[in-house]
């Protein structure tokens, strides 16, 4: 995979801020990004990763045919939803490489369509659920950089079993991420956040250079979630943290 460049947070702020639409507008940023295909069938919301259905891994694809520059830096978007944010990322960062992994099946099909709707050769989405297929789908030090946003809360407590952020994902992470690749995480919910972050700082090889939250998402480009909670006025727990 790629050499990783180190993503810098006060480099970009300001450009992001900039691109970053206003609270205020009606008009969402992947606007005039022509996606046509539909889903075609009605969605689970939530998806049970525990399930016996889901416990294989997901064997990793022939990368040198889903992206045209191999050698480019790897971005991971853990729960990608719709693709909606990746598509847009992908369009606006051509010299990285982006990977969205989702665990509905129905949501990475549409979004590979989207993809080739647009003609990007930058960008692919991949159905696995990624506590079970993430160390078999990269080598150390393949990623320079994840995103995990807005994930299922699974709200009652028997259920937190369920949420995506798990010990064995953070020792994974820690393995495949290069030093100095960061980990933006973010939640509408502040338990969720906070329970996100803890289970990354628990780990030895991550830190929290900013002590605390951030205010702002500095890439710009707001998933979904991201846009309603802003068209809504409601908070959003936003942790930048970097691999050692």
């Amino acid at each position: 995979m790629a050499d990783g460049r180190r993503w810098s947070v006060e480099a970009d702020v300001q450009r992001a801020q900039q691109a970053q639409l206003e609270k205020g507008s009606s008009v969402p940023p992947w606007t005039g990004i022509p996606l046509q295909k539909g889903l075609g069938q009605r969605l689970r919301q939530h998806v049970n990763p525990l399930q016996a259905q889901y416990q294989q891994p997901t064997p990793p694809p022939h990368w040198e045919r889903v992206y045209r520059r191999l050698g480019q830096p790897l971005h991971l978007d853990i729960g990608s939803g719709s693709g909606r944010f990746l598509l847009r990322m992908a369009q606006e960062q051509p010299d990285w490489n982006f990977l969205g992994v989702e665990i509905r099946q129905p949501l990475v099909e549409r979004a590979n369509a989207w993809r080739d709707e647009l003609g990007l050769d930058n960008v692919h989405f991949l159905f696995a659920n990624i506590n079970v297929s993430l160390r078999h789908l990269f080598a150390p030090g393949d990623l320079s950089r994840v995103t995990i946003q807005f994930p299922d809360p699974w709200f009652k407590k028997r259920h937190h079993k369920r949420r995506i952020v798990q010990p064995r994902l953070v020792a994974d992470l820690a393995l495949l991420l290069q030093p100095g690749s960061p980990v933006f995480l973010q939640s509408d919910v502040r338990e969720v956040a906070e329970e996100m972050v803890d289970r990354f700082l628990e780990h030895p090889q991550f830190w929290n250079p900013y002590q605390g939250p951030i205010d702002d998402n500095p890439f710009g480009i707001p998933t979904e979630r991201e846009w309603q909670c802003l068209q809504l006025g409601l908070p959003i727990y936003r942790y930048w943290l970097e691999r050692r």
